[in-house]
């Protein structure tokens, strides 16, 4: 989808369309209503705090802003921009509806995220005799009746070419490439535009005078193995030549779901006790609503610390069962908690929930918390970190040598590919 969520808040905000606009603020950023109808934005110079940008429209793409930079650096290449809160609910509705209309016209569907989908359309009746062009056509045209919204298409021999190409000609862009013609058209690229190459890949990579996708196909195999490892070095010689087997796959059980969310400001877990306590019950209940909402139950509970240093640090702890009860996440989330030192200043804080089994694999339900207002109130009153109702206790701090971390951070190219 093009600058998706971008995209979706100017069907709501039409009166934007042509401006410069990024998605990121918070809920201080909602449109305001003027006493003659008309709506007040809030604008970039405007904004303090450490948000970051999900995503924005070309015209503020043009001025230097991107998804992933700071608003408050944004700010300063595009002050006038109009600046938008995220409003997930919204997103994920355009986002059943797209590939609704996707899979309508390419039933054989693979759900990459909210706004990106791969579709085999060997098999479609005419798909091979025009290299697929009338599919792709067929397939923007859908989207767009069912939404109102453009997306853009690559549609060429495999997954990795496909995804290349879906970027090439945005926004609304139809991309067909043909095996023959990656010379051509792909090897003049930078490496980086292969997904799985990201900063740290890139800058080695440069560093070797392997700047695109072309450099990197001529490098000689045993070289890359070498210098970036047996398996991702394979992978490197073989994405640079466009090679790419994977399948196309309808369905796949998630590892892991998590919670996370990133604060306005560093928050100190002592003197910010009070702050932190309810964002912290808050994650554990989203999360718990989650599993029960996608029919999961977790038996690993884990915890994501970013601290001011940008040190990120992981706890897990294995259950005795298999849950999805709210309070059960809060007990054992903060039971993680307390074997990290908590020193320094948080930037970050995350709950997930791993070894997932479906609910109807079980051989018995696991208790399901009820409302989120019930929920609530099984974390008032009590700060006994012995207790289910354990709040966040930052006077318990760890020792100078906190446990081994159980759980890490995957490389990025690791990331990307899953």
């Amino acid at each position: 989808m093009d600058a998706f969520y971008a995209s979706v808040e100017l069907l709501r905000y039409p009166d934007l369309r042509g401006s410069a606009v990024v998605i990121g603020g918070g809920r201080d950023a909602s449109p305001q209503l003027n006493s003659d109808g008309t709506r007040r934005y809030a604008k970039l110079r405007h904004y303090a705090g450490r948000g970051v940008i999900t995503t924005c429209t070309y015209e503020a793409r043009a001025l230097g802003a991107h998804s992933g930079m700071g608003v408050m650096k944004a700010a300063v290449l595009a002050p006038d921009a109009v600046l938008l809160p995220v409003d997930f609910d919204e997103y994920r509705k355009y986002s059943r509806l797209f590939k609704a209309a996707a899979r309508s016209v390419a039933p054989i569907l693979e759900d990459r995220g909210i706004d990106e989908i791969y579709l085999d359309i060997t098999e479609l009746p005419g798909a091979q005799e025009d290299a697929g062009r009338a599919v792709g056509v067929a397939l923007r045209l859908a989207v767009f009746e069912a939404t109102g919204l453009t997306c853009s298409v690559g549609i060429t021999p495999n997954k990795l070419l496909s995804k290349i190409c879906s970027d090439l000609d945005k926004p609304n862009g139809l991309t067909l490439l043909d095996a023959a013609e990656i010379p051509a058209r792909i090897w003049p690229l930078p490496a980086k535009k292969i997904n799985g190459i990201g900063p740290k890949a890139t800058e080695k990579l440069a560093g070797f005078n392997i700047h695109t996708i072309g450099d990197l196909a001529a490098a000689e195999p045993q070289f890359l193995l070498g210098h970036f490892g047996k398996s991702y070095g394979a992978w490197l010689h073989e994405a640079a030549n466009g090679r790419d087997e994977r399948p196309v796959v309808t369905f796949s059980e998630p590892k892991s779901i998590s919670r996370e969310t990133t604060f306005d400001r560093d928050l100190h877990a002592v003197r910010d006790r009070a702050a932190l306590t309810p964002i912290f019950t808050e994650l554990c209940i989203k999360l718990a609503g989650d599993l029960s909402r996608k029919g999961y139950a977790s038996k690993t509970i884990g915890i994501k610390l970013r601290f001011d240093d940008f040190k990120i640090v992981t706890r897990d702890i294995t259950l005795p069962a298999h849950t999805m009860d709210a309070k059960a996440i809060r007990h054992a989330a903060g039971a993680c908690l307390k074997r990290v030192d908590l020193s320094r200043r948080l930037r970050l804080l995350g709950v997930r929930a791993g070894a997932l089994v479906k609910l109807a694999d079980l051989p018995a339900k696991p208790v399901q918390t009820g409302s989120i207002e019930a929920a609530l109130s099984l974390f008032e009153g009590s700060d006994d970190p012995s207790s289910a109702h354990f709040q966040w206790d930052a006077n318990l701090l760890a020792s100078p040598h906190p446990a081994r971390v159980e759980s890490v951070e995957p490389p990025a190219h690791e990331t990307a590919l899953k």
